[in-house]
């Protein structure tokens, strides 16, 4: 850890049961599991002090364990991912001063996305943190899968939704660009474990959005707005896109 850092540790919930692509972070892109794809570039991030895998599945285990990673099997009653790092978190003594949850579907997301959250986790007002840019494609922005964000003053997300939001008045490419939401979390650790206490909320259940849960009990979250294009893997036709579309950034041992 370097000197006048709090610890940051990063936390993979892999799922194997994705309703939409079941087994998909097992899915082979590459030569690679796409788990060993974001297991490979986390580990390259130097804004972590331990990264561990959360696992639901004993495939996923043993796939886990075949990379040398930090490994535990968690509960297969989570609602979330975001449970599934509670646990982790619970179970390390000591405890970390924050984790990134890191999604396990975001094969391409560069190292450097994630040491934004990491590090916006040191500033003294930052409880919550994740990552947006802006959005070119305004076919792109219309899709309800893909999640924008508007944000305001101290870079604190004022909404999410799966609309296209802001509506600008001057068109595409107005006065406010469109941000897209990159799934990616930052926590410290009481923040973690209140968001885990709550229930889900009446706009997190409307936009199926996890992180609206904080912003209608008045919880802020810091928006790092950068160029960190992630690509998610939700679906067969995805892995195909992706294949056509981008090349894996280079993580550790590449």
């Amino acid at each position: 850890m370097q000197a006048g850092r709090d610890p940051v540790i990063g936390v993979i919930p892999a799922r194997y049961g994705s309703s939409r692509f079941p087994g998909k972070v097992l899915a082979r892109w590459r030569g690679r599991t796409l788990l060993e794809h974001v297991y490979r570039l986390a580990a390259s991030v130097p804004d972590l002090d331990q990264l561990w895998i959360a696992a639901d599945d004993e495939r996923v285990f043993k796939e886990a364990r075949s990379l040398g990673a930090n490994v535990r099997m968690t509960s297969r009653e989570h609602a979330s991912g975001t449970d599934r790092v509670g646990e982790i978190v619970r179970s390390l003594d000591p405890p970390p001063f924050g984790v990134v949850n890191i999604q396990a579907d975001e094969p391409v997301l560069a190292p450097d996305a994630i040491s934004a959250v990491a590090r916006a986790l040191q500033e003294d007002d930052v409880e919550i943190a994740t990552l947006a840019h802006p959005l070119e494609d305004r076919r792109e922005a219309m899709r309800p899968d893909v999640v924008k964000v508007v944000v305001g003053a101290r870079g604190r997300a004022l909404y999410f939704s799966r609309s296209l939001i802001p509506h600008d008045r001057a068109g595409w490419n107005g006065t406010v660009a469109v941000l897209r939401h990159v799934g990616l979390y930052g926590f410290r650790r009481e923040a973690l474990f209140r968001f885990i206490r709550s229930s889900p909320s009446p706009l997190e259940t409307a936009e199926g959005l996890e992180q609206l849960r904080a912003l209608e009990a008045g919880w802020p979250i810091r928006v790092v707005v950068g160029p960190w294009r992630g690509f998610s893997v939700d679906t067969p036709d995805d892995l195909e896109r992706l294949e056509q579309r981008v090349e894996p950034p280079r993580g550790k041992e590449d």
